[in-house]
């Protein structure tokens, strides 16, 4: 079965000594502010079933029952963790039958698989896998007292079905942006560059309202910033803090058009206002997700989506809520 490998592309996409984890140590929720773009590389837990397909007139992973967007995380027993490595059991079963530990959504399913021979005599499976994604956003802010970071604002998806990918580990470091893919309406533009070799941590959660890890190193200089909260947040002048050349960002103006607390990821609708910043990107791009909104001094929100027949605007989320999705990361760990 021919392997895939595909880079996820994002919606609007695309440092020290080791502490015990001390939430809230501090009267006033500070962090390190944040803006500067990274680059993921995030391996799933298990392989991620993106399509099926027809092995000489029979789909064996369709018999099996097997679906798009489910998650294969065993086969005879043994723990799944690459597309190369369900191939190599696939194709050394002879067609004999394969038993699957499946992952779909909350629920475990146990199946039998029964590879099909090809006419060039390799034995196949009928499926299309992904095991891993690659992308670059933007940090939103390093915490030292829980010795994390997070970005994006969004969870990281599979581009060509939408499902959130199960990670399993994933490394992150800072890139370097060497130009802009400027937005139109209608057509979301993106940050183009390159990873450095600058690892700040490991990426351990990918949920709807981020991306979080742990640190190897801690930002060395930064702006030291109150996290503000939900009932702080005003409509009115802001700024997002983005990095559209090179690795160091830079604030600009914008304005918080709508609030909403009942919306679980899209709580803030923002428009950009900079006219340096509207005529370098044209709005929002790919990449600036998790850019950081500063409003009175405090860290608000970040961006995560933008309005795509008008990308002036933009979604973010509350800033007070990705600090709390942190500290879940954190409380695991330990």
């Amino acid at each position: 079965m021919k392997k895939v490998i595909k880079i996820a592309f994002f919606l609007l996409f695309a440092f020290s000594i080791y502490l015990p984890c001390n939430v809230w140590a501090e009267e006033k929720n500070t962090v390190t502010l944040g803006g500067e773009p990274f680059s993921v590389n995030l391996f799933c837990d298990g392989v991620l079933v993106i399509g099926t397909q027809i092995v000489q007139n029979k789909n064996p992973a369709e018999d099996a029952g097997i679906k798009q967007n489910d998650i294969i995380t065993f086969a005879n027993g043994e723990k799944i963790i690459s597309n190369e490595q369900l191939q190599e059991i696939i194709e050394d079963s002879g067609g004999e039958e394969l038993n699957l530990t499946i992952k779909r959504g909350e629920e475990s399913i146990y199946t039998t698989l029964y590879p099909e021979e090809d006419p060039q005599g390799n034995y196949k499976a009928g499926m299309w896998i992904r095991d891993s994604a690659a992308g670059i956003g933007t940090i939103t802010f390093y915490s030292q007292d829980l010795e994390g970071f997070c970005g994006l604002g969004h969870g990281i998806c599979d581009k060509d079905t939408g499902t959130l990918m199960p990670l399993a580990t994933g490394d992150v470091d800072i890139s370097y942006i060497t130009s802009v893919t400027k937005s139109t309406d209608g057509c979301v533009g993106k940050l183009n560059g390159y990873f450095q070799d600058y690892d700040i941590g490991t990426a351990l959660s990918n949920n709807e309202n981020g991306l979080y890890g742990t640190m190897t190193k801690w930002k060395e200089s930064g702006q030291i910033i109150e996290i503000g909260t939900k009932s702080e947040v005003q409509t009115g002048p802001a700024l997002v803090y983005a990095t559209i050349e090179g690795s160091v960002p830079k604030s600009y103006n914008a304005e918080i058009i709508n609030i909403n607390e009942e919306n679980a990821t899209r709580n803030l609708v923002i428009r950009i206002t900079d006219e340096t910043l509207l005529d370098k990107t044209g709005g929002i791009v790919q990449g600036m997700s998790g850019s950081p909104i500063v409003q009175n001094g405090k860290l608000v929100g970040a961006v995560t989506h933008v309005m795509i027949d008008n990308v002036e605007y933009g979604y973010g989320i509350f800033a007070e809520n990705m600090l709390r999705e942190l500290e879940e990361t954190c409380k695991n760990m330990s």
